[in-house]
């Protein structure tokens, strides 16, 4: 189902847990990024910003004109939001641009105590009808992200209804409970998952019994085949080969999920959908979603990739249950530093081992790519060398094209 309205750009909204994340995503086509400060947030092992780094990663967007977002989505407990006012103004003060929240009461201590700083709902929320963001559009919010569990009529219906802006999850980590409403990790592993600790108890792999009383204990198996691990791990989603129903219903933001993944997945996630977007905006009616972009996402996947809740229920099938699809497996081993057009000579710092002989991919923002062998390469010393084995060494090779300082380089395992 689709709305007929004026096509509008949507945002690419990358994840950012890192200082270095933030800059990879925008350098790679983000025009937003999600970051986590040291409190009320939900991913306490993010590499979350000081206030500082959070100075210079605004510096660094405003610069490149993109935009810088702060989570702050747990839910409080009692005695949890102490300080939230304080921090609220700091964020304000320092010129981010909204705060993701779902908890009430923070939402509260936002807008009374920091006004002027943006507040959009967060995920956690569970908005999948138009009557809660009308509800929090009242009550002060600019943006609903919506709840992973809306199908896309939903979201062309919601539309209709409502101008708020609606920010969507389009590709990354799906949560097996609704909207990460879990306690899974509370029981299993005593994190709490709601208030930044989670375990993903969900990803663990698990025996399955099928224990009838007084019977003996049996294996449990699909569709026949032999006993294996259960895991209540749902794929991940992907929505590149949808774009245009994302558009067309009237998505405004296409949020990334990821802010724990590498500068490896965030450069090639971003690049992939920006490439997509600008390609639909530029011809809408003859706007073909190129196997490359496909195959571009498929070299970061950890898991399947499905298109979650957008257009069916998913069934066992959307579950890591059962025989898997093999996934490409890349490295990520290096980043460009530096190069001469002279001498054709690249300056790299390693990431990850890779010696003369592999086949190597560089690639860069704009789906910039080419693959060459390493045919020789030299220390900071300037001896040649045949391994570059020692994390975040510098070196330097000749290269088969030119490359642009923040081109990354990976190599297929």
């Amino acid at each position: 189902m689709q709305v007929n309205t004026p096509l509008k750009r949507p945002e690419i909204l990358a994840p950012a847990g890192t200082l270095e994340k933030l800059k990879t995503a925008i350098h790679y086509g983000a025009d937003a990024v999600y970051i986590g400060g040291n409190a009320y947030g939900l991913r306490s092992r993010a590499g979350n910003f000081t206030y500082e780094q959070m100075q210079e990663g605004v510096a660094f967007a405003k610069a490149h004109n993109a935009k810088v977002y702060v989570a702050a989505n747990m839910v409080t407990h009692e005695g949890n939001q102490e300080g939230a006012g304080d921090f609220f103004r700091q964020l304000r003060d320092i010129g981010i641009s909204a705060v993701i929240v779902s908890d009430p009461a923070l939402i509260e201590i936002c807008a009374t105590e920091a006004p002027g700083l943006p507040i959009h709902l967060s995920t956690q929320a569970s908005a999948t009808n138009a009557e809660t963001l009308e509800f929090w559009k009242e009550e002060g919010l600019e943006r609903i992200v919506l709840a992973r569990e809306v199908s896309m009529a939903e979201v062309a219906k919601i539309r209709k209804q409502t101008d708020v802006e609606i920010e969507a999850f389009i590709h990354g980590a799906m949560c097996i409970s609704y909207s990460g409403r879990c306690t899974l990790s509370n029981h299993m592993s005593m994190r709490d998952a709601n208030r930044g600790g989670c375990s993903q108890s969900c990803r663990w792999k698990y025996e399955l019994y099928d224990l009838p009383f007084g019977t003996e204990r049996r294996s449990f198996t699909k569709n026949g085949a032999v006993a294996e691990e259960f895991s209540m791990s749902a794929v991940d989603m992907s929505m590149i080969e949808h774009i245009p129903d994302l558009i067309q219903n009237g998505v405004d933001s296409f949020k990334i999920e990821g802010r724990m993944k590498s500068i490896h997945y965030v450069s090639t996630v971003a690049n992939v959908y920006k490439a997509a977007v600008d390609s639909y905006m530029a011809d809408p009616e003859h706007y073909v979603c190129k196997q490359e972009w496909i195959d571009e996402l498929w070299k970061v996947a950890q898991r399947e990739l499905a298109t979650g809740f957008y257009y069916q229920v998913p069934s066992d099938e959307e579950q890591l249950f059962g025989e898997r699809r093999k996934i490409p497996q890349y490295k990520f081993i290096g980043e460009v530093l530096a190069y001469d057009e002279e001498t054709k000579i690249a300056t790299i710092r390693q990431r990850n081992l890779f010696e003369v002989g592999d086949e190597i991919e560089f690639y860069g923002p704009n789906f910039h790519h080419f693959e060459q062998t390493v045919v020789a390469m030299k220390n900071e010393e300037g001896e040649m060398i045949d391994r570059a084995p020692n994390p975040m060494m510098i070196l330097t090779m000749e290269v088969n094209e030119p490359v642009n300082v923040g081109d990354m380089i990976r190599k297929k395992k």
